[in-house]
């Protein structure tokens, strides 16, 4: 039987756990499982300009030639989140750019990242899954521009949200989120086709320098191979640093959670709600929320994940990577 490709498009911030969610992805694309339709960088972990230099250098790194760039959207409500190079570094990759390919992509000419999204979802209406692991600025300045496009996606699969957790950049409101609220409330207001891998899943997985070690030893001449160690000794640091782990060495790869999804969906148990998002809050700005109360419910507009399998998802991500490194 012949396997169709899923066809993807990739919205990220590059970051450490976005890094290693794009390389995953990108060992999917080499094994013939996903086909990477384009990249469109946001304003979130750093700014867009680095994003989308980082987007460009992890392709390049991993031999992946005519995938288009978007640049990021600027100008999202941005909320009560600043920028989180104190944990991704000033690169948004452990200040580890300089030791992966020296492309210099065009930022000033690329297309902006939601004319990418429009015309390709036009362009293939119910055939592309748009994998969002940033803030949902791009996702909401395409919305706007051309109401209904976000719809023609086969799905919205996203890392956002804490439901039954605390945030993890304020007390109620996770990054993503907490980045730009409205841009996720206009998400959730326009679509019915969203996927969210909350905290409630993601603060479970938690990748160690053991298994970056792992990966390493397929292949220890890889360029791949010495940037996942290396990009993971750093994340490990400032995660041990947040005191993200429960004291586990190693660091969240929240952004995987998405991949494992789409590709290993036994390692997670999902629920359908309607999902808000709190823009008003004094304390609470950015809240993702569903009604728990037992009574009839309609207007659902997502799945959310509230278990996952860790242990097996990371097995499946950690034999994706070394077929990556070992070409």
């Amino acid at each position: 039987m012949t396997i169709q490709p899923l066809k993807i498009i990739l919205d990220t911030d590059p970051g450490g756990d976005d890094s290693f969610a794009f390389l995953w992805l990108l060992s999917l694309v080499k094994q013939g499982l996903a086909e990477l339709v384009a990249v469109t960088s946001v304003d979130g972990n750093v700014h867009a300009r680095l994003t989308f230099a980082a987007a460009a250098k992890l392709l390049a790194l991993c031999n992946i030639d005519g995938v288009e760039i978007g640049r990021g959207v600027i100008g999202g409500s941005q909320g009560d989140a600043d920028d989180a190079g104190a944990i991704h570094g000033e690169d948004g990759m452990g200040n580890l750019s300089h030791t992966l390919p020296d492309v210099i992509p065009d930022y000033e000419t690329a297309r902006h990242a939601d004319d990418v999204l429009i015309d390709a979802l036009q362009a293939a209406p119910g055939e592309i899954t748009v994998v969002a692991i940033a803030p949902f600025t791009n996702l909401a300045a395409a919305e706007r521009k051309c109401p209904g496009v976000l719809q023609l996606a086969k799905e919205i699969v996203i890392m956002a949200g804490a439901f039954q957790v605390p945030g993890n950049i304020t007390p109620e409101a996770e990054f993503n989120i907490a980045y730009d609220p409205e841009a996720a409330q206009l998400l959730f207001n326009c679509c019915t086709n969203i996927v969210v891998l909350p905290l409630d899943v993601t603060e479970h997985i938690v990748f160690t320098p053991d298994m970056a070690a792992q990966v390493s030893r397929v292949n220890p001449n890889s360029a791949i191979g010495q940037f996942v160690v290396a990009l993971c000794n750093f994340m490990t640091g400032t995660a041990m640093a947040f005191r993200e782990t429960g004291g586990i060495s190693g660091f969240l790869v929240h952004d995987a959670a998405t991949l494992a999804y789409l590709f290993y969906p036994e390692t997670l148990r999902f629920r359908r709600a309607q999902v808000q998002v709190e823009t008003k809050g004094s304390w609470t700005r950015g809240k993702t929320l569903f009604d728990n109360r037992h009574k009839t419910k309609v207007g659902a507009n997502a799945w959310v994940a509230l278990e996952v399998d860790a242990p097996n998802l990371l097995a499946a991500m950690l034999e994706d990577l070394k077929l990556l490194v070992a070409k």
